[in-house]
């Protein structure tokens, strides 16, 4: 069986990471897969690049000028607003014509259009759809948030100025959609169970075969190690307990920085002497901006892209604490856990399936920062730290193995070529 993965980034994001890790998963498991891409960032001869990067970049940047005269030419939103109306079709391409099922991820900003998707549509093959977000969906929005509009059919959309209106930008975009998934033979796989009981609500998925697998890790990469060692590698005290916070960028409002700051300052009120054996670590764009607004040492570690200092960030860690304010089934969790790493966030999204209350960690009462502070200070002063890494990595090995996650999507896989089959 031959796959083909398209995702719009290779390496940058949470999408691309899991993709490049379910490749790998399926190649390990019998599947010949490649991963297609608008721009290869390493020499893996599985990943293809899409040909002409510079009309890739127009259609990036067509986009983008649309939607931003939607928006009356403000910056606001720019960014949290997908309309695939300009793409790449990639039907004429050997690597699609050699596959037999294409296996979609996160093909926006100028990846793919709902045209091209259509065409991919019509050449018959058999098409999965793996949702790292709402996006397909609402009609231009990545996470609803408060919305419910994508119940019933997207308009007023608060994202536009003024709110919108009855036949905005989010209808009209909505509109091509349900034509778009009218009598088409997609399977949409969510990556958590919440997002699989978001998506079953959109009136756009009405008659829709929607299944949740969840991401995959290596655990040969990401696994516990000496910690004193983990730490002299990437630069962070030897003594003392590290709390970690990552994010591709830490100012992200959706990740939460602001209640992760709030909660260090409750802790800190709260137990004083934490300010003599414990720092915080922040991985990620713009570190540098919040960590003078921490009430303890930190160490703004940037961007990283070396996968083992990464590996090695999370060994480092005594507690890693995502705060998210809205989440599918972040990586960095399940990174940190197979790393032996209790984590701490907000009941939200896919996190608590991801962490076992008082068990793996704590899941805190949403947008509670106090809570947060509460769960911190129990994973750091009062569990017992090995259980607490121990059941970590059980989870891990349980739920995301390689194989396991493989042999899911080969299942959907068989099953889509077998109607296919019957269908002809």
């Amino acid at each position: 069986m031959r796959v083909l993965i398209v995702n719009t980034s290779e390496k940058t994001g949470g999408a691309a990471v899991a993709a490049n890790r379910l490749m790998e998963a399926l190649n390990n498991n019998g599947v010949k897969a490649k991963m297609l891409v608008a721009k290869k960032e390493t020499d893996q001869i599985t990943v293809v690049q899409l040909p002409h990067g510079r009309l890739t970049r127009l259609h990036f940047l067509w986009e983008r000028l649309t939607i931003f005269f939607h928006l009356h030419l403000q910056r606001r939103h720019l960014f949290e607003i997908d309309t695939a109306n300009s793409g790449t079709d990639i039907t004429r391409l050997p690597e699609f014509k050699e596959a037999d099922v294409i296996h979609l991820n996160w093909i926006n900003q100028g990846m793919l259009s709902l045209r091209s998707i259509r065409k991919i549509l019509r050449s018959g093959k058999p098409v999965v759809w793996t949702m790292h977000d709402l996006w397909p969906a609402t009609g231009i929005c990545h996470y609803a948030r408060t919305c419910s509009a994508f119940r019933t059919g997207c308009h007023n959309c608060q994202l536009l100025p003024a709110g919108g209106s009855a036949n905005d930008l989010s209808r009209r975009v909505w509109t091509r959609k349900k034509r778009l998934y009218h009598n088409s033979n997609i399977h949409f796989v969510t990556c958590s169970r919440w997002l699989e009981e978001q998506a079953k609500q959109s009136a756009l998925f009405v008659g829709q075969r929607v299944t949740s697998i969840p991401n995959t890790i290596d655990t040969r990469v990401f696994c516990p190690a000496d910690s004193k060692a983990a730490r002299l590698n990437v630069g962070l005290p030897a003594e003392g307990r590290i709390i970690l916070f990552v994010s591709q960028k830490v100012t992200d409002e959706r990740k939460g920085m602001e209640y992760f700051i709030d909660a260090i300052d409750r802790l800190v009120k709260l137990h004083p002497e934490l300010k003599d054996n414990t720092s915080v670590a922040v991985l990620g764009g713009n570190a540098q901006l919040v960590c003078d607004r921490l009430a303890l040492k930190a160490y703004p570690l940037g961007y990283v892209s070396d996968e083992h200092r990464i590996v090695d960030i999370y060994r480092s860690a005594d507690m890693y604490v995502l705060p998210s304010l809205e989440d599918n089934l972040p990586n960095t969790i399940m990174e940190a856990m197979a790393c032996g790493v209790p984590c701490v966030g907000f009941r939200v999204g896919g996190i608590p399936e991801m962490i076992e209350h008082r068990r793996t960690g704590y899941v805190a009462n949403f947008k509670d920062s106090n809570d947060l502070a509460t769960g911190m200070n129990w994973v750091l002063q009062e569990a017992d730290a090995a259980q607490l890494s121990s059941a970590c990595v059980s989870k891990v090995a349980r739920c995301y193995s390689g194989q396991s996650v493989a042999m899911r999507y080969i299942e959907v896989y068989n099953e889509l070529i077998a109607l296919k089959r019957y269908i002809v």
